[in-house]
């Protein structure tokens, strides 16, 4: 076989660098195990000053979901995971989707044959046990062909795969979280390298691609551990370096079950919907089955930029993570409470508009009263829907023991408010907090005995965001007065 072509491949390959990959098949939304994936990867090419690459892996055609791809794309860049090479910025060894690399691997393929590590089978074997690799070698009559009688049947055109040789023996392969692990080659079978179609398995592209973008760092789950030696065996029949396997435990739903999108769990797009933030979703993830050491041993809270400065592989569990959304709305709480006050109304005035639709109510103030008050974005509206309209309520809503008030005192305290507030000059927030101080003091009376009716009548909810004076202030003076009224009438 001319080596010509493989020699020219080979040039092509960077060296010197950490060089890692997030490879998904475009099969639909990014599950929170991928998302992890990708932000390991990414975090170990930006901890050793790598470059992380992105490539798409559509060779299981049956798979493929429309637009998937771009969904890919668009998460990617939201969690700030950005790709040094990629299908959309190309890069010294592309392609970098797989079916645009289809000629490579029935090359390599053919190669390994040469090389004795494969073979020619020519069997019926249904596309799924293909796929799978699943296949009793010691009953196949094709892994001991004479080579040459099996050449000859390939090109009179008769169907075939390409099949893994097992040899005989032990193999011994290396993780960086697991250590060393041998094991014996009979209880490995002769997978599928290349299929009738002349598309690779996935394994065998994964291999392919890997040498030939010169990956360094391979980040997968541990439920590929048991692949692992079949790539080994590859890698050493064709005489190439093998990377650091990186297999991290699986992110799990409870004790018992791993997170799965057929049982309703959310992917990263779900969380977003459910009012997450992007960068507590990361932050989160990032510590689903990863722990800081040292100095750091104890901090929770890291944006990306810290991450990159604290990641270490070596950091990785080897013990399930479980994904718990309480743990998640605690995060996000705490990155919303960081937010800028004018970062955060951009955020939530598209919330704030679903339950307010008055042009009346300037959004911008009611902002800051429900950012210390919501763990998630989903809990702005049930919060403020009473300023468009007051709920139906009950009076027993007026009677606080703490506040000292019952349905007789708070419709007497509300009649004294409405000509106090009448009469105001100016309807500031200030203005309002020191006339409604000012009644209290003249009527000898502790100020909750004032606010907490004024509050009541013009919320008809036993707890709001803001209190008396922010919710006059943000109604304005006539609809304050009218609700103060409307309160009186409730209350007669």
């Amino acid at each position: 076989m001319d080596m010509t072509w493989f020699d020219e491949m080979e040039a092509r390959i960077p060296t010197g660098e950490v060089r890692t990959r997030f490879a998904p098949s475009p099969t639909g939304y990014m599950h929170v195990g991928n998302l992890r994936t990708a932000l390991y990867t990414w975090l170990i090419a930006r901890s050793m000053g790598g470059k992380f690459l992105l490539r798409i892996e559509d060779t299981d055609q049956g798979r493929l979901v429309a637009d998937a791809a771009d969904i890919i794309y668009k998460t990617l860049r939201q969690t700030g995971l950005t790709w040094d090479e990629g299908p959309d910025v190309g890069g010294p060894v592309g392609p970098y989707i797989q079916t645009e690399r289809r000629d490579f691997y029935a090359k390599y393929a053919h190669l390994l044959v040469e090389k004795g590590a494969a073979y020619y089978c020519f069997c019926e074997k249904t596309e799924s046990e293909e796929d799978s690799g699943e296949f009793d070698r010691a009953a196949d009559p094709c892994r001991d062909l004479d080579p040459a009688a099996a050449k000859a049947r390939v090109d009179a055109g008769e169907p075939f795969v390409i099949r893994q040789k097992i040899p005989a023996g032990t193999t011994t392969f290396s993780d960086a979280i697991y250590g060393d692990i041998t094991v014996d080659n009979a209880d490995l079978d002769d997978q599928v390298l290349l299929k009738r179609d002349g598309l690779p398995t996935y394994n065998f592209a994964n291999v392919i691609d890997d040498h030939l973008m010169g990956i360094t760092h391979v980040v997968r789950g541990s439920e590929y551990l048991s692949s692992a030696p079949k790539y080994d065996l590859l890698y050493r029949a064709f005489g190439w370096n093998i990377p650091t396997y990186v297999h991290c435990s699986p992110v799990m739903r409870d004790a018992q079950n791993k997170m799965s999108k057929r049982h309703g769990d959310p992917s990263y797009e779900d969380l977003l919907a459910l009012g997450y933030l992007s960068e507590a979703v990361v932050n989160y993830v990032a510590l689903l089955g990863w722990s800081p050491r040292g100095e750091y041993a104890e901090t929770e809270f890291f944006a990306l930029d810290e991450l990159v400065k604290v990641f270490d592989i070596h950091g990785i569990s080897k013990s399930p993570a479980i994904f718990d959304l309480e743990k998640l709305k605690y995060f996000n709480a705490h990155y919303l409470r960081a937010l800028e006050p004018d970062t955060f109304f951009a955020i939530a005035e598209p919330y704030l508009k679903e339950a307010i639709h008055s042009p009346a109510i300037d959004l911008s103030l009611v902002a800051p009263l429900v950012q210390p008050r919501c763990d998630t974005l989903l809990d702005i509206a049930p919060q403020v829907d009473f300023f468009d309209a007051v709920p139906e309520y009950s009076n027993e809503l007026y009677c606080h023991k703490k506040m000292k008030t019952d349905e007789v005192n708070s419709k007497e305290a509300l009649e004294w408010v409405i000509p106090a507030l009448e009469a105001l000059s100016q309807w500031t927030f200030d203005t309002i907090h020191d006339c409604l101080i000012a009644l209290a003091e003249a009527k000898e009376l502790k100020n909750g005995r004032i606010m907490w009716p004024v509050r009541t009548a013009l919320s008809g909810k036993a707890v709001t965001p803001g209190g008396a004076v922010e919710l006059c202030h943000i109604l304005g003076r006539e609809e304050t007065l009218r609700r103060l009224c409307a309160g009186i009438a409730h209350l007669s």
